[in-house]
């Protein structure tokens, strides 16, 4: 526990300074360090022993002896085994919690603000929302809601594929559809696939198409206004998918490739003035040192092709220099694939090499894993094609609201449909985020859904069972944050345990932009918070009693909806 821990420092500092160790590294004393039941710090004493030349029992007895009375009112000191236990005094940790009941950001801190671009979701024009955008759009937008709390500007990026050799097919696709149809008649979930059957079938459509891009390329207004129509049609699909998941995404925040078209061959040309482009095959690339592909040869960053088009790594860079000279940022998260880890490390190496970074440009490719079905393969529909994101999303929802019309009946069609949304929505999020991003995660329905585990339904359970202890009775909610909150039952101590680490999770997953780290803080308070009501009475006790467990109940329900919603999770207030 980071507060135990800062509690204690001067204190260890001073006895140190008694026992002869005049300078401590505390980082490597407090690596080891572990929480536990019965301790909030288990500090090792074993890498001090090549300092004070003793072993790790015989140290900590030493510590303990000199500490003497000096913790009193912060925590209790035991030393066993070569551990120093120290265990939070129910009052000094009482404390901290009435700080954070009268607190509204419950006692999690702002930093420096800074200007930090977030690029994630992602999806492509003409094309319907699968589930490989999931993880992207999901994580982003948490992170964007996690870093905007922490006090910094997020500027959110939506980089969408709307540009290149693709459109001319396309647009050449939407002509023989008969334009005078609108947009709005255009069938995404079928449109890419027969355009390209076309493409791949008939030489002179193809040929068309190649004709198509040159004239795009050249901005002909015909052509632009064509590729409009399908940017156009594309946003009510992605608004659609965006406003049912509930994420912060908005047409603002579209840039996709077509913003950076015109700033490529500007792109091009700074990397010849820094001698760093060379000629491959007809093309333009870099090579970087180290870079070696399967067979050992250098492995090539293709900047420009040999007819004149231009690859991903040149969009990239292009936005780079754009979110530095014209955004104004210095941090970028790219919240995209493991599978892209590769391509990342080389734009940014190159990027850095050319001076479009310095030293202080904090680039990072946020990566994460796949999406897997049960069958131990990558999520994929009945036919074996992408799964439609909209159509789980839907799914979701239906199978909530039979769980939800199972579980609570007496709940109004309105009531149920709302909580339906809140809870199917919720489960498909958390399921995400409560996994460590970097690795794979398997889709389950009945696992997400469930009321028992780690899951957005039972964090969203126990805020809507706190919520009715207040409905009850009719308390007035503000009225509890005057209470004194006394920590009498090892139930209280283990609950204001968890609830007194929120802000130290919040941070470790801000700055490691994990939000899994936050997701498991939430779930070790629900926990905790069912060991107490199981055995504390609440409404039943009285006085004063009843006055510090209202206002942990209280202080409780705060702390899970406000991560459930830095999470981009509903909190129902009935279910």
């Amino acid at each position: 526990m980071r507060n135990l821990v800062e509690a204690i420092r001067p204190l260890l500092g001073s006895v140190m300074s008694q026992l002869g160790v005049a300078e401590l590294d505390w980082n490597d004393l407090l690596a080891g360090s572990t929480d536990s039941a019965f301790a909030d710090v288990a500090m090792p004493c074993h890498s001090l022993s090549r300092v004070m030349r003793k072993s790790p029992n015989v140290i900590a007895d030493e510590i303990l002896e000199t500490l003497g009375s000096s913790t009193d009112g912060v925590c209790e000191v035991s030393s066993v085994n070569g551990f120093l236990n120290f265990s939070a005094d129910s009052r000094w940790l009482a404390g901290l919690l009435q700080d954070a009941l009268s607190d509204d950001r419950l006692r999690v801190s702002t930093e420096e603000s800074r200007v930090i671009v977030i690029d994630y979701s992602s999806p492509n024009v003409a094309k319907h929302m699968h589930v490989g955008h999931l993880r992207s759009t999901v994580i982003g937008d948490a992170l964007n809601r996690m870093l905007t709390h922490k006090g910094h500007r997020v500027v959110p990026e939506n980089h969408i594929g709307d540009w290149g050799t693709p459109f001319g097919m396309l647009i050449e696709h939407l002509i023989d559809m008969g334009v005078e149809k609108g947009s709005q008649d255009i069938d995404l979930s079928t449109f890419y696939s027969d355009a390209r059957a076309k493409f791949d079938s008939d030489s002179e459509f193809a040929s068309r198409s190649r004709a198509r891009v040159v004239r795009m390329q050249a901005s002909e207004p015909e052509t632009i206004e064509l590729w409009q129509m399908l940017v156009d049609r594309s946003l009510i699909h992605f608004n659609e998918v965006y406003q049912r998941m509930g994420v912060l995404l908005t047409d603002d925040d579209i840039a996709g490739e077509s913003k950076y078209e015109s700033a490529l061959p500007g792109v091009v040309d700074k990397l010849t003035e820094t001698g760093m482009l060379e000629e491959s095959d007809g093309a333009k690339v870099v090579y970087l040192e180290g870079w070696k592909n399967r067979d050992g040869d250098p492995l090539p960053l293709i900047i420009q092709k040999a007819d004149g088009g231009y690859n991903y790594a040149t969009t990239d860079l292009a936005c780079i220099l754009d979110r530095i000279e014209n955004v104004g940022s210095r941090d970028f998260l790219y919240v995209v694939g493991a599978e892209q880890a590769q391509h990342f490390s080389m734009v940014f190496d190159v990027a850095r090499n050319a001076d479009f970074m310095d030293e202080e440009v904090n680039s990072i490719h946020v990566s994460f894993g796949l999406v897997m079905g049960t069958d131990g393969k990558k999520l994929a529909s009945r036919t074996g094609g992408a799964v439609h994101l909209n159509d789980l999303l839907l799914e979701a929802v239906e199978r909530a609201d039979a769980i939800v019309a199972q579980k609570n009946p007496s709940l109004s069609d309105e009531e149920r449909s709302e909580v339906a949304n809140m809870l199917g929505i919720g489960a498909i999020k958390y399921a995400d985020l409560s996994t460590d991003r970097t690795n794979n995660y398997t889709f389950e329905w009945e696992k997400m859904l469930s009321f028992d585990g780690n899951t957005a339904p039972y964090l969203q359970y126990a805020h809507a069972r706190i919520c009715s202890i207040f409905s009850k009775d009719g308390i007035d909610r503000n009225s509890i944050r005057e209470a004194n909150i006394y920590l009498n039952h090892e139930r209280e101590m283990a609950l204001g345990r968890a609830l007194i680490a929120f802000p130290e999770a919040f941070d470790s997953a801000c700055s490691s932009h994990s939000p899994h780290k936050l997701a498991t803080q939430l779930h070790t308070i629900a926990q905790a918070f069912a060991s107490f009501y199981e055995v504390c009475p609440v409404l039943g006790s009285e006085g004063e009693t009843r006055g510090s467990r209202l206002a942990l109940c209280d202080l409780t329900a705060r702390t899970l909806q406000t991560g459930l919603d830095l999470l981009g999770i509903a909190s129902p207030q009935r279910m």
